[in-house]
């Protein structure tokens, strides 16, 4: 460990270890004494809760990390039990979040540029290794031999959205890096022939005018997963565009993507134009809160546009619909209001759920608030100041627990990479829009944008 990530370290865990004694780490995810503290007497400012969360969530995917392959773990769970998936096992997606949550740590003097460096190369290394599917790698791949972990009986194969995630976090690293030295710029063109190797052409299954999620070789197509219709996926289709090597026509993003125009949505929701359509997934007005944070690590919204969107009044309406709707608490689940709100995939009461407004199940997702801070940043202060400051029992070493519920007297003192890792990262692009920046310059991104008719 070098002194200037020492240094920082002891400071950071001093002030957290302040106010957090971590007593629950040992509890059962199942348990009902949760002991929610309330009225914690301390004196945080914004600055330094923000520079904290940002912290223990980049911490994750830096001293949390799956040690042979560097990549993030899939999850980690502090009481120890994994009823799904070894440790070993990392998320091709989640690790793209990552890859972005430790340029977090450089600039803000956490690790050095050479030990991010040295962390990259290992990473890549392994990834230029590991089992890909026409190009595209699946969506777990057991960290200690790259081979494919199935996250399903027939999902064994390519994962194009996880991939697209993952290239996302590859293309922001080599623009950081792509004008250093000889290492570095060496890594950015190993990156680059990653990038290029991607055959997002591929997954149209044999030109029909959409991409498809999922192909296996010992399973084909049968996944049969369309992606068409407003969620996560616009980053996919957007750099299936800009592939210099295997990209998609115009048509694609049409046809399969907007539907021919069906995506539009003339809606509102609690007074706040939805813009898009998002009732083709589920009988939800709204989705859950990561669709506006996934896609939009790297690409900017603010200023984006296209036929169909105007994507900074897409994401802002999303975040504040889910704001309005806790406020209104129309289930009168215990908690909810300003201080209290966001609801997005995570873990639940029973298993994994996809909470949203019309599909609430009374379990807050602290991530659904804290990555929306680029666009409800007076909204999200209250969430991160209301968990720090009044409810320490739901913090752990590295950031708010996954989820946890007032209205049951439940939390779980476990982590998932698909969560912690937008932290960071939309905290970052709140404070400083570096990953904005950096991922917009990349100029195979900008003529994918401009085939699509995107102005930015």
């Amino acid at each position: 460990m070098n002194s200037i990530y020492q240094n920082k370290v002891f400071v950071l865990t001093a002030m957290i270890l302040s106010i957090f004694s971590c007593k629950n780490d040992k509890k059962s995810a199942d348990s009902s004494d949760v002991a929610l503290t309330e009225n914690v007497k301390v004196k945080w400012s914004e600055e330094e809760l923000l520079d904290s969360i940002q912290f223990q969530t980049f911490n994750y995917f830096w001293e949390g990390a799956e040690l042979n392959s560097g990549l993030a773990r899939e999850r980690l769970h502090i009481d120890d039990v994994y009823p799904t998936s070894p440790k070993n096992t990392v998320t091709t997606g989640g690790s793209g979040f990552g890859l972005m949550a430790i340029l977090v740590g450089v600039e803000r003097g956490w690790i050095s540029r050479e030990e991010a460096l040295k962390r990259y190369t290992r990473i890549v290394g392994f990834l230029e290794k590991a089992d890909r599917f026409h190009g595209a790698w699946s969506h777990w791949i057991d960290g200690e031999t790259g081979k494919v972990y199935p996250f399903g009986k027939k999902d064994n194969g390519g994962d194009l959205v996880e991939t697209a995630f993952l290239v996302q976090g590859l293309l922001t690293v080599a623009e950081y890096f792509k004008n250093g030295n000889e290492q570095e710029r060496q890594l950015a063109s190993k990156i680059n022939q990653l990038w290029q190797e991607v055959e997002w052409d591929w997954y149209t299954k044999n030109g029909e005018d959409v991409l498809y999620w999922h192909w296996s070789p010992e399973y084909g197509w049968e996944m049969d997963f369309p992606v068409g219709g407003y969620n996560e996926c616009l980053i996919m289709y957007v750099l299936a565009a800009a592939s210099p090597t295997h990209s998609i026509s115009k048509e694609v993003y049409e046809k399969g993507w907007a539907r021919n125009g069906e995506i539009v949505s003339d809606e509102s929701y609690y007074d706040e134009d939805l813009v898009l359509d998002y009732y083709q997934h589920s009988d939800a007005k709204i989705g859950p809160l990561f669709w506006a944070h996934y896609s939009y690590l790297g690409l900017n919204p603010k200023g984006l546009s296209d036929q169909y969107a105007d994507y900074w009044e897409l994401t802002q309406n999303h975040a504040k619909i889910h704001y309005k709707y806790a406020i209104d608490n129309p289930k009168k689940f215990k908690g909810y209001g300003d201080s209290l709100w966001g609801l997005t995939s995570s873990y639940s009461l029973k298993g994994y759920a996809g909470h949203r407004p019309g599909l609430d199940l009374g379990v807050v997702s602290p991530t659904a608030a804290l990555s929306s801070f680029p666009y409800t940043p007076k909204e999200s202060m209250k969430m991160l100041t209301n968990i720090y400051k009044n409810h320490d029992s739901l913090v752990g070493k590295y950031g708010p627990y996954d989820a946890f519920s007032f209205e049951h007297n439940w939390y779980t003192p476990r982590y998932l990479a698909i969560d912690q890792g937008p932290i960071p990262v939309m905290i970052e692009n709140y404070r400083t829009g570096m990953f904005w920046d950096l991922f917009m310059k990349n100029k195979d991104v900008q003529n994918g944008l401009d085939k699509l008719g995107f102005k930015y």
